[in-house]
């Protein structure tokens, strides 16, 4: 297996972060990423991933620093959570978990918490595979999204969403509504670019709104930070590939003939 490392404010300027960084188009994104990952790391905030040119890594923070709208006290969050390509079933997945569960384990934590779809969403987790992994779903939202704890302390009480998810909707009604943050190299260009374009190409009105921070994260309508869509008030998804004129129509009739 290859070495797992860990990037901080030291190394992040020299090492890749995995996602889009051979991806010309995202060069202003990739850069927004390692900004947003230097001043997280003040908070908690660890990345870690193998020493290859490749999307095998983990990020994970305290879950009271976790950009997403949960209430999970002394939990350790984990958000993006990527084996791709040959690194997979080589058992870099359960060594990355494992450093998490080690660090929740000796700090004393109740034990680690992620947000996936209920059904597989993109730019997720893999669902059933934690459930593999001794995750237990606790919650779940009409929008599909489920919250997954596993504990380390059996009397800890379950995370919980917060009030703001819990309808599936968001407040705006009219037409496409962008959330997003820079907690994904691609998020920026694909929804300040790709999707502007492919809205003004379709006249469809769009608003978007970008969570910069960590309160804005926590009390956003949707529990996927990175990128969400929602059509009339309704969510959509977290497929950012939909920002993209080829990918757009596809997508959307699939979603709205469900």
């Amino acid at each position: 297996m290859e070495q797992i490392i860990k990037l901080d404010a030291g190394n992040i300027e020299q090492e890749h972060i995995c996602c889009a960084f051979s991806d010309k188009k995202c060069k202003e994104s990739y850069q927004a990423k390692k900004d947003w990952l230097k001043k997280e790391f003040k908070n908690g905030y660890t990345f870690q991933r193998i020493d290859a040119r490749a999307k095998v890594f983990i990020e994970y923070v305290p879950a009271e620093n976790g950009w997403v709208p949960i209430a999970a006290p002394n939990y350790l969050l984990i958000n993006c959570f990527w084996v791709s390509g040959k690194y997979k079933g080589n058992g870099y997945g359960k060594a990355l978990l494992q450093k998490a569960a080690d660090e929740a384990s000796s700090k004393g934590m109740n034990g680690l918490v992620t947000i996936v779809g209920t059904k597989k969403f993109h730019f997720m987790s893999d669902t059933k595979w934690l459930l593999r992994q001794g995750f237990e779903e606790c919650e779940k939202t009409t929008s599909g999204f489920s919250l997954l704890v596993k504990k380390l302390n059996p009397k800890a009480e379950n995370p919980r969403f917060n009030e703001s998810v819990v309808s599936g909707e968001c407040p705006d009604k009219n037409g496409l509504i962008a959330y997003y943050s820079n907690r994904c190299p691609f998020s920026e260009y694909h929804v300040t670019e790709s999707l502007v374009k492919t809205a003004e190409k379709r006249k469809l009105p769009l608003k978007i709104i970008k969570l910069d921070t960590l309160e804005q994260a926590q009390s956003a309508p949707t529990p996927a930070t990175i990128f969400s869509l929602f059509y009339n008030g309704k969510f959509v998804t977290t497929d950012i590939s939909i920002c993209m004129d080829s990918r757009y129509d596809k997508i959307m009739e699939k979603v709205l003939h469900k």
